[in-house]
C-alpha cells in the first residue's frame, strides 16, 4: 500500500471510529463526517457561484477599475504572503478573501482618499495556489492545481476520468468546513446526464470515486452519516 493510500485508509478509519455506535443515518450525534447523498439534491438547484472562491497566494487576479486604467491590471500576482500591491494605497491583504471581498477593500481604501465612489471589479485569472486530490477509481489518482472555477466532473477529467471499476453512483468530496471534517456524495452519473447539477470543488477538497474495493472504512462514515438537504460550503 502506497503513502497516498495508507493516508486515506487512515482517515476513512477515524471516520469510521467516529461512527461507531450509531444506529444509521437518522442519528443527529454523528458529526464527525455529514454527507449529503445525491438524492437529497433538487434538480436544478444552484451551484456555489465562483465568488464562493478564496484567494490563495500566487494566485493571477485581473483588477479593473472603472474609467481608471492607471489603477487597473489585467494580471497581478498576488505574494507568497499572500498580499498584492496597488498604487496609491500600497500592501493590500488579499489571500483568504473572495473576489467580492477583495472588491469591496480596495473600494474601501480607495474610495476613502483617493476616488469617488470608485467601481472595482476583482477576477482570478489563475488559481495557482489552489489544489485538489482525486483519488478511488480513476485513471490517474494525484494532486491537481485548479485553475479557476472548477466543477466535480471536471475536477474527476483532471484525473484523466473514472477507471473500469468505478462506481459512478457514488462520488465523495471531503472538505473540512470550519475545523470540521465533512464530506457529501454525489452521483456523477447523473451529473453527466444532466440530471443533477455539477457541484464547486474547493482548494484542499478529497474526491473519491468509490468501487467496489474502495476501504471499508469509507462506507462505514458514508452510511453512519446523516443527510443534509444541502451541501454546505464555506
Amino acid at each position: 500500500m502506497n503513502t497516498a493510500m495508507r493516508l486515506f485508509a487512515l482517515l476513512f478509519a477515524v471516520l469510521a471510529v467516529a461512527a461507531c455506535g450509531s444506529s444509521g443515518r437518522e442519528n443527529a450525534d454523528v458529526t464527525a463526517a455529514t454527507q449529503v447523498a445525491s438524492y437529497a439534491l433538487p434538480v436544478g438547484q444552484a451551484v456555489a457561484p465562483a465568488e464562493d472562491y478564496r484567494i490563495g497566494e500566487t494566485d493571477l487576479l485581473k483588477v479593473s477599475v472603472f474609467r481608471v486604467p492607471e489603477l487597473s491590471f489585467d494580471q497581478l500576482r498576488v505574494d507568497s504572503s499572500g498580499n498584492i500591491q496597488m498604487p496609491l494605497i500600497g500592501t493590500v491583504r488579499a489571500a483568504g478573501l473572495t473576489p467580492s471581498e477583495l472588491s469591496a477593500s480596495l473600494t474601501s481604501q480607495l474610495g476613502a482618499r483617493y476616488l469617488r465612489n470608485p467601481q472595482i471589479t476583482v477576477t482570478v485569472v489563475e488559481a495557482a495556489s489552489q489544489k485538489i486530490t482525486v483519488d478511488g477509481a480513476v485513471t490517474q489518482p494525484g494532486v491537481y492545481e485548479m485553475r479557476g472555477r472548477t466543477t466535480l466532473l471536471q475536477a474527476v477529467a483532471m484525473a484523466r476520468g473514472p477507471s473500469g471499476s468505478a462506481d459512478l453512483s457514488s462520488v465523495a468530496i471531503f472538505r473540512t468546513i470550519d475545523g470540521q471534517r465533512m464530506v457529501a456524495v454525489f452521483d456523477l452519473g447523473a451529473i453527466r446526464n444532466g440530471e443533477a447539477e455539477d457541484p464547486i470543488v474547493l482548494g484542499e477538497d478529497v474526491i473519491v470515486v468509490d468501487t467496489s474495493t474502495l476501504n471499508a472504512g469509507l462506507r462505514a462514515a458514508i452510511s453512519a452519516a446523516p443527510v443534509l438537504t444541502l451541501f454546505r460550503l464555506f
